[in-house]
């Protein structure tokens, strides 16, 4: 596993107003592709905004780690669990066209492994949001 976070994500109870709070702090550009998620870029990484967040498992934050293909997600999870995390989320295909799982570290805490063909991976690890059609 790299040494780097690609997104953090907050669980949040109303989504139209979470995001306002932060577009009033100055944050811009958001993408919200549906009712549930909002995401902003934040330099080399990204931050979400997630309504949903609760259903997945996590206490109100999960940490991703976007790699670079639908074999590194599977290969990921598979080195987290032999470090002595847990599966929190098999792999699978997301309805949103990416290919994700979910470990949790020893502690509780969530982290997303997602492999997701409309973002960018640099080589140095900093994930770019797709440019809004």
């Amino acid at each position: 596993m790299e040494q780097r976070i690609s997104m953090v994500t907050l669980g949040v109870k109303d989504l139209s107003r979470a995001r306002g709070f932060y577009e009033a702090l100055g944050w811009s550009g958001a993408q919200q592709p549906d009712d549930e998620v909002a995401f902003f870029q934040a330099g080399g990484m990204v931050f979400g905004l997630w309504a949903a967040l609760g259903g997945h498992g996590a206490p109100g934050i999960e940490l991703a780690h976007n790699v670079r293909s639908p074999e590194e997600v599977d290969a990921l999870l598979a080195e987290a669990e032999r470090a002595g995390g847990t599966i929190a989320r098999p792999a699978a295909r997301a309805d949103w066209g990416g290919y994700t799982g979910a470990f949790a570290d020893p502690d509780g805490y969530v982290w997303e492994v997602a492999h997701n063909p409309d973002w960018s991976l640099a080589d140095d690890g900093s994930v770019r949001l797709a440019a809004p059609d």
